[in-house]
């Protein structure tokens, strides 16, 4: 069904069409998908960096770290401008930025270019979330918003695949090197073509959309030192922001090493493993991600924390399969213990920013969504220096055995972030709007 014609209370122009708010959905789908394409496209090359400049496993643990220390520290900026400025130039012009950094990475030789260029990239990609999803729920209100989410999240997943896969296949054939120079260009026409084609919503559009009171639109957004004491003192929102650094340590974990772990434990030649280590696990997050995100917008209708609770089972149950892939030393148990840990994880995925939309109110969202980042990220980045740092002083008489070790332990930390998000979801309610300028914050 169209949606309403009527101006938009706060901004003066119609609202959206039904099909333009989907269309939306795609264009952000394309930007996201070269966002996780680009920072992926190094962990796969790893094994060809030890060869050609004799990186050991802690020196490149360093250099994807590199990247997200940086996506962390910085995303409290990308919060705050993504709430005071046009979304779409954060998002494209961000996008611009971080395809330029990706291709010069081809241009690397020594430790320190390369953890100059992914903290740069770091930098680049950490203003996208914040204002995509603002962006997102600007569109979509509560009846839609977790599908819309769950949809957009789909192309992490799909990036994830090509730019390990593909990335691992150039290198195999052309040098390592090739997949930045294609994966930069190509974000940065991208990024060119759809300035042309997004637009700015009112911040307020999705509510309003929904049935739902309008945000406090008018006057300057809450200052960010306002939204922070929203959400350390939401007890929902603490929650999920504690939950976060767990799933992520536990997700960059894998990003990071599965291709060198699958090189090393189970003989994958690159190629092999640039695809294996990342089709079974987010593939089928790709398949359960928009099924978690239906189920959330249903659970939410009928009692408040719903989505959390879809987040709580996903982790529960992908638990056992996290410790399954450390600890299987055969190979079709692996495989299928990675496609029921991504089915498991994309439960959780489909609602990491839907979850605290339902708390935090629309004109702090990209705010709120930056000190996310910033708290996962930043308890995120010790997940690859974990697994290095493993994979040499764990006294399992191997490196392999080390690493299998830290990989097996993960399972404990899923447990825990799903014991968070029950608790997050028996205190879910939505919070007062946050003050304004000169105002304390209510909670």
């Amino acid at each position: 069904m169209t949606a309403p014609t009527a101006p938009n209370a706060t901004s003066g122009r119609r609202p959206a069409t039904t099909a333009y708010r989907w269309g939306v959905i795609g264009m952000l789908w394309l930007v996201c998908c070269f966002n996780y394409a680009d920072r992926q496209a190094i962990s796969v090359v790893f094994p060809l960096l030890t060869e050609e400049f004799g990186f050991d496993k802690q020196q490149l643990g360093l250099i994807a770290s590199a990247f997200m220390w940086v996506y962390a520290g910085a995303a409290p900026l990308a919060g705050w401008a993504g709430d005071r400025f046009q979304r779409r130039h954060l998002i494209l012009g961000g996008c611009l930025f971080w395809s330029f950094v990706t291709l010069t990475t081809a241009w690397c030789g020594k430790l320190w270019h390369f953890v100059t260029v992914r903290a740069l990239e770091g930098f680049g990609e950490t203003f996208y979330f914040p204002a995509s999803m603002s962006l997102v729920s600007a569109y979509h209100g509560a009846r839609t918003r977790s599908r819309a989410m769950a949809v957009h999240q789909s192309s992490v997943y799909v990036g994830t695949i090509g730019g390990s896969w593909l990335g691992a296949v150039l290198a195999e054939r052309y040098g390592w090197r090739t997949g930045f120079y294609l994966f930069g260009g190509a974000g940065m026409v991208l990024a060119v073509v759809l300035y042309a084609l997004l637009r700015e919503p009112a911040r307020d559009e999705g509510e309003a959309e929904s049935g739902g009171a309008p945000a406090a639109a008018d006057g300057a957004p809450p200052k960010f030192s306002e939204t922070l004491r929203f959400l350390l003192g939401h007890p929902s929102a603490r929650l999920l922001l504690l939950g976060f650094v767990g799933a992520n340590f536990v997700a960059t974990l894998f990003l990071v090493w599965t291709p060198t772990f699958l090189i090393e434990k189970f003989g994958f030649k690159l190629g092999a493993a640039g695809l294996s280590a990342t089709v079974f696990i987010h593939a089928a997050s790709a398949l359960s991600a928009p099924l978690s995100g239906w189920l959330a917008d249903v659970w939410t209708a009928r009692r408040p924390g719903g989505r959390m609770l879809v987040q709580a089972a996903g982790m529960a149950a992908g638990a056992g399969f996290v410790g399954l892939v450390g600890w299987t030393t055969d190979k079709m148990t692996l495989l299928l213990a990675m496609t029921a840990f991504g089915l498991c994880k994309g439960c959780y995925d489909a609602g990491i920013f839907a979850s605290l939309y339902d708390v935090v109110p629309a004109r702090s969202r990209a705010t709120a969504a930056g000190v996310m980042n910033t708290v996962g990220w930043t308890g995120g980045a010790l997940g690859p220096l974990y697994a290095g740092w493993m994979a040499k002083h764990a006294g399992q008489g191997s490196e392999v055995a080390n690493m299998s070790l830290a990989v097996s332990l993960c399972g404990g930390i899923y447990v825990v972030v799903a014991v968070l998000l029950v608790f997050a979801a028996r205190s879910a309610r939505p919070g007062p709007p946050v003050a304004g300028p000169s105002s304390v914050l209510p909670v």
